[in-house]
């Protein structure tokens, strides 16, 4: 009797994480929609692969140039 609960424990929060995936990808697909309409790309261009890749470059170029930058050495004041 006690394996049953368990199985049955098991089971219930099994299903508790899949609505919880589904909801999130569910969610997740409605704010790339959002995002593409506001962007004013296509209906379907979110999409696809080559946004995702291009968006990916490009963040990653990003972060480049702002670690870059902040790896510059600050000018020192002269001791006059």
């Amino acid at each position: 009797m006690r394996g049953l609960f368990g199985l049955v424990g098991l089971l219930v929060a099994l299903a508790v994480v899949g609505l919880v995936i589904r909801q999130q990808m569910a969610a997740s697909k409605l704010t790339t929609a959002t995002m593409a309409v506001q962007a004013g790309l296509p209906q379907g261009a979110a999409s696809t692969s080559g946004n995702v890749v291009q968006q990916s470059q490009q963040v990653q170029q990003q972060v480049k140039q702002a670690v870059d930058a902040a790896m510059q050495p600050r000018p020192m004041p002269d001791d006059k």
